[in-house]
């Protein structure tokens, strides 16, 4: 069985997506950026929308019945990469220091709002119950 879930964001109805999938044993969730209420929420600033994207995602993971361990994928997608990419490696290595998942970092030249400089792609992996 396959189960769809949203957040309620503004781009899903727009452009016909879900916020995560699952399809057991595994859940992907789809790019989560640092969008809050609608607004981009710390324009600039490419750590705190990593912050923001992250919990957005982990968000999603937990709505659908899994747990942090359960990550084994992360994708994470910076918009200069040179001057922002470390920074926004340190805050996965705080989310995810424990877990380690495989992980992806790509630079990118921009996203879907002008002020995104961070998106995220969380995918999960557990044992069938």
């Amino acid at each position: 069985m396959t189960q769809r879930f949203g957040s309620g964001g503004p781009y899903e109805d727009r452009i016909g997506y879900s916020r995560a999938v699952c399809a057991e044993p595994h859940l992907w969730v789809s790019g989560c950026t640092s969008v809050v209420d609608g607004a981009v929420a710390h324009a600039g600033d490419a750590v705190g929308q990593a912050r923001v994207a992250f919990a957005n995602a982990m968000r999603a993971v937990d709505e659908a019945g899994f747990a942090p361990a359960d990550v084994v994928r992360t994708r994470i997608f910076v918009v200069d990469v040179a001057a922002n990419g470390e920074d926004v490696g340190r805050v996965h290595g705080e989310m995810f220091r424990d877990v380690r998942p495989a992980a992806t970092m790509v630079g990118v030249t921009g996203l879907l709002d002008p002020d995104m400089l961070v998106e995220v792609e969380v995918e999960c992996y557990r044992a069938e119950r």
